[in-house]
């Protein structure tokens, strides 16, 4: 088996946890999904001999642990420096900016006190790497990251537009 096709396989992978992420409403389970996910990414970008994007998501997979128990701004701002060094030190080119900036992004999302705003900032977040994946060649990655944005707009009207709606309609 191919490290392509093994890569392709965390990916399909990771995508299932991706999609139920945002489904539940309570941040940590949110995030306890985004941290299993994050762990077959970074194998998948590994495969892949991308090293800057691995990294990144090594960060991340801690980052999504620390955010669980705690959203302080100065553990964010860590993460945020970690997530610099690492580009800083696997730096690839354009791509690896990129995928910096995908990383900065979800980072201060997982650190936002509420889902609302963390669903907002992911997508943020998210587009960059949406953007890294399509530069890499990596199309299952390009489907997990569009899949990742519906799932994550299906819950935000789940939980954020369709109530609202109901309240117009009474």
């Amino acid at each position: 088996m191919s490290a392509f096709f093994l890569s392709q396989l965390l990916i399909g992978v990771a995508i299932l946890f991706d999609l139920a992420s945002f489904q539940f409403k309570k941040r940590r389970q949110i995030v306890g999904c985004l941290c299993i996910a994050g762990v077959l990414i970074s194998s998948h970008f590994f495969l892949l001999q991308q090293y800057t994007a691995a990294g990144l998501m090594a960060v991340a997979v801690t980052r999504y642990l620390s955010s669980i128990f705690t959203t302080s701004k100065l553990i964010m701002l860590i993460f945020i420096i970690c997530s610099l060094l690492v580009t800083a030190f696997t730096y690839a080119g354009l791509v690896s900016l990129v995928s910096c900036a995908g990383a900065v992004g979800q980072t201060i999302a997982a650190f936002c006190q509420n889902d609302k705003k963390l669903r907002q900032l992911m997508i943020v977040g998210t587009s960059f790497w949406l953007l890294h994946n399509y530069l890499i060649d990596s199309p299952t990655a390009v489907i997990m990251e569009v899949l990742f944005i519906s799932s994550n707009l299906v819950g935000y009207y789940r939980f954020y537009i369709k109530p609202n709606f109901k309240t117009c309609s009474s």
